[in-house]
């Protein structure tokens, strides 16, 4: 029996540990490494799959608990989330929506949110509904336009200022330190969902954020095979709260979904450096081309908000763009003439998508008829161009 007590001990002990502190080394140091991955027990690289659903109490331990507490310590994957966008505490959960319906969940009914209106128009609906369902207050306001967002906001009212960056599909750029100036003042919190600019481009909560919402589906994992969310929070003592939350949902990462995000994560910052330097040449072409009337990307100069987004955002300006041709007759024949991107909803896995933003959202879009947007994979841009160039002719 000691030998079988010493050999249960030794499986509790196969634990991975992170040899670098969260950020010490540059970002792709950090996540091609996993901050220095080590099984403490076999000494391999490559972080293990534990499947255990419930684990052996052993006297005098801590117990680690049912799998659906999720890790008392936080999972690797979180941990890696600290680190990546400066939080204090992280958290997984099976989908970006779960994250968002988690942190819902810690409101009292009658409060009251601010929303941007001109983001992705599937999250909105998603977050009204379920706002709706538990009695809290949703107004939808340009956060773009700080002075609308000061007249909307009710001091002991207002639990939260709900944030895109950059909105989704017209990637404007919001002020975010402005916002969480405005947020402090009236004793509000400040969310970012920051699926598209990622932790390579910035980190909210430098900015002010309080918290930090990712779909980890999209370019965490990077390669279109799972879905997952996270929240990263600047008050550690949101963490309990949300921990007791995903767990009475149900909603905790599985270990296999943790274990591919985990490997899609190591190429982090190879895929946005690519995929943002091509996007930015592509968005170069376009703003060229005598078919175009706009394009919408930060990384230009003629953008809105540049400037803004120079300040922001660092190494690029993201994945994503759109832009505008003369109708929405027009925009259908270029989507169905391409071959190389790919004519499907969705962004941030290895491959380049097209879309006819207006047809896919459908009855009740806020989005111009004639737009089109792109989300930039790993593909030669020179091939995006030219099959751009092809079906636009």
């Amino acid at each position: 029996m000691q030998n079988r007590d010493n050999n249960v001990k030794d499986r509790q002990s196969t634990i991975l540990y992170v040899s670098m502190s969260p950020m010490d080394k540059n970002i792709d140091t950090f996540v091609a490494s996993l901050g220095g991955v080590t099984d403490s027990h076999t000494g391999g690289l490559v972080p293990a799959v534990h499947m255990g659903v419930t684990h052996v109490l052993i006297p005098g331990e801590a117990a680690i608990g049912y799998a659906r507490g999720g890790a008392v310590e936080g999972s690797l994957f979180e941990r890696m989330m600290v680190g990546l966008d400066g939080g204090a505490a992280a958290l997984g959960f099976v989908s970006g929506a779960s994250a968002a319906q988690a942190l819902l969940a810690t409101f009292a009914k009658g409060s009251h949110i601010v929303l941007e209106e001109r983001g992705y128009y599937e999250f909105r609906g998603i977050l009204m509904r379920a706002a709706e369902a538990r009695g809290l207050a949703v107004e939808t306001v340009d956060l773009c336009d700080t002075e609308a967002v000061a007249k909307a906001l009710r001091p002991g009212q207002t639990a939260l200022i709900w944030s895109e960056l950059p909105t989704n599909p017209e990637w404007r750029m919001p002020d975010i330190r402005r916002l969480s100036e405005l947020g402090r003042n009236a004793g509000t919190r400040l969310l970012v969902d920051a699926t598209a600019a990622t932790p390579y481009h910035c980190r909210p909560i430098e900015h002010g954020a309080d918290i930090v919402l990712h779909s980890a589906t999209k370019y965490l994992n990077g390669h279109g095979d799972l879905t997952a969310g996270a929240l990263v929070v600047a008050d550690p003592n949101l963490r309990e709260k949300l921990i007791a939350i995903r767990t009475e949902n149900g909603t905790v990462l599985s270990p296999m979904q943790e274990w591919l995000l985990l490997r899609g994560l190591r190429t982090l910052a190879v895929r946005m450096q690519r995929a943002s330097a091509s996007a930015m040449a592509i968005a170069e072409w376009l703003a060229a081309h005598q078919r175009v009337h706009t394009v919408h990307y930060p990384g230009l100069p003629g953008h809105p908000q540049f400037e803004l987004a120079s300040r922001q955002y660092g190494r690029g300006f993201g994945a994503m763009l759109s832009f505008r041709v003369s109708d929405s007759t027009c925009a259908a024949k270029i989507t169905n003439a391409t071959t190389v991107f790919r004519q499907s909803t969705s962004l941030g896995s290895t491959e380049s998508l097209i879309e006819h933003r207006a047809m896919t959202e459908g009855e009740g879009t806020l989005c111009p008829d004639d737009l089109i947007r792109l989300s930039i994979g790993l593909e030669d841009p020179r091939d995006l161009i030219e099959d751009l160039r092809r079906a636009m002719s």
